[in-house]
């Protein structure tokens, strides 16, 4: 299991910067996520052999697990570690671990020694189970023969990319067993301080979705071309721990309306935005229902979250389809990220950006122009085969909004001076793009419409935050 170095050709990191990319593009990041996060497993190996004791311990043999199910299966292995839950659980786990490795001294670190040797973690210690899970996804995954453990957290038992189950009697000190025998069935227990098993055993299947009796998995929504599924997971969410609220569960009938939209979104992508609609069939796209605080809808992505979208129950089908590609742009920008310093570090100042209500710093606006960009694409597409003329009027609209509003965002971070060379060469990129869209005729009626938008837009902001439109980062 060794990381490799990832590089992107120039031409492909233009048309990335174009707002595109294609399926090519979407692999090659996908590829160096999966790198990045075995380099954090190995790292997270590494700080807790650094603290000592039970994490130690715990980490060293999910570290193993981990290598022998790469080697039974490198592909099976691989799933699971470009899970968009591995990336969270990975880096907060590392993070945590850097914490209580740098903040351990004297008396402290004797008084948490006792409790880490016995749990693996510390009462409010980094959870290494997390580590030990993810693992035991790969073992079930590669079909690898053997046994492991790991202290539960609650009364639910997850498996990254598998799914997760439930015992009820669950009690503080009870672990999960997991056992995948010869010919490849996984079962899981729950079993007691004393090692002996209280509930179970259920079945685990050794695919990412489904699930019979007490197993559930991700729902399947839409199988896409190639074969990628497009999946619903109510159930196993550490992708967003500060977003808006996630429904407990879907009844069927909504279960029934997330499928419908889904499939209209994506036969609209695959129609009139075929380049976006293969991005999402480059690999399998994880969807993360919200519930939205007020009217209308909200939607976000993660940094550690490559191929993970969060979003609240779509309306139809185009409402899916605009946010899917808004939040992909997100994706593949922060996935870049990972690989290039576009921007130099600092926090010290704040932009207008003409979609918040709120001051937003570079980075944020440099993402905001770049989703924008896809959404101006989206609805320079759908007012050409939108037939209903009302919605193609609407199609007008937003085009002329979004492409002036990305711009707008764009010129900003170009003028920042605190762009790299290649940072200014990608938004160099964005902006050739949008000038040709802002080229494009648009009638008279949608372009008054679109500019007494971005006026009003502005108008509110600036009564809320002040006159300036760069101002210094307020403090908290």
């Amino acid at each position: 299991m060794t990381p490799v170095p990832h590089g992107m050709p120039g031409v492909m990191f233009d048309a990335v910067a174009a707002g595109g990319g294609g399926a090519a593009a979407l692999e090659l990041l996908a590829r160096a996520e999966h790198s990045r996060r075995l380099a954090c497993a190995y790292a997270v190996t590494r700080t807790a052999g650094e603290l000592g004791g039970g994490p130690a311990g715990e980490a060293g043999r999910a570290w193993e697990l981990l290598g022998a199910a790469t080697r039974a299966d490198p592909v099976a292995t691989a799933a699971v570690l470009s899970h968009p839950a591995a990336g969270p659980a990975l880096f907060g786990l590392l993070a945590r671990l850097v914490r209580e490795r740098d903040g351990r001294t004297g008396e402290a670190a004797e008084a948490t020694e006792e409790a880490e040797d016995a749990a693996g973690t510390g009462h409010g210690g980094p959870p290494i189970r997390w580590f030990t899970a993810l693992a035991a996804a790969a073992a079930v995954r590669a079909g690898l023969p053997g046994r492991v453990e790991w202290p539960v957290d609650g009364d639910r038992v997850a498996l990254p990319s598998l799914g997760r189950t439930r015992f009820p009697g669950a009690r503080p000190g009870d672990r999960a067993r997991l056992r995948v025998a010869a010919d490849g069935r996984s079962l899981v227990t729950l079993a007691d301080a004393s090692g002996t098993d209280t509930d179970g055993p259920v079945p685990v299947p050794a695919r990412g979705y489904g699930g019979t009796g007490r197993w559930q998995g991700a729902r399947l929504l839409d199988t896409l071309d190639g074969g990628a599924p497009l999946l619903l997971d109510v159930l196993d969410q550490p992708y967003f721990p500060n977003a808006a609220p996630h429904p407990a569960d879907l009844g069927a009938g909504e279960t029934r309306h997330w499928e419908t939209v889904a499939r209209e979104a994506c036969a609209l992508l695959r129609a009139d935005l075929p380049q976006a609609y293969a991005e999402l069939a480059a690999g399998p796209l994880l969807l993360v229902p919200l519930v939205s605080r007020g009217p209308g809808q909200v939607s976000g992505s993660s940094a550690e979250a490559f191929g993970c979208v969060a979003l609240s129950r779509p309306p139809t089908g185009t409402t899916f389809a605009v946010t899917l590609v808004h939040e992909m742009q997100h994706n593949k920008l922060a996935a870049l990220l990972h690989l290039f310093d576009l921007l130099e570090p600092s926090d010290a100042e704040r932009f207008y950006a003409p979609w918040r209500p709120d001051p937003r710093p570079l980075l944020g606006l440099f993402h905001g122009a770049y989703a924008h960009l896809g959404v101006a694409r989206f609805w320079n597409a759908r007012r050409e085969s939108e037939p209903d003329p009302a919605l193609r009027a609407t199609a007008h609209v937003l085009f002329a909004r979004w492409r002036l509003a990305a711009r707008e965002a764009t010129v900003t971070v170009l003028a920042s001076n605190r762009l790299t060379g290649l940072g200014e060469r990608f938004a160099g990129q964005m902006l050739t793009t949008l000038d040709a869209l802002c080229a494009l005729p648009v009638p008279a009626a949608a372009r008054h419409r679109a500019a007494s938008a971005a006026h009003a837009h502005h108008t509110a902001w600036h009564a809320r935050n002040g006159a300036a439109e760069r101002v210094p980062a307020r403090e908290g």
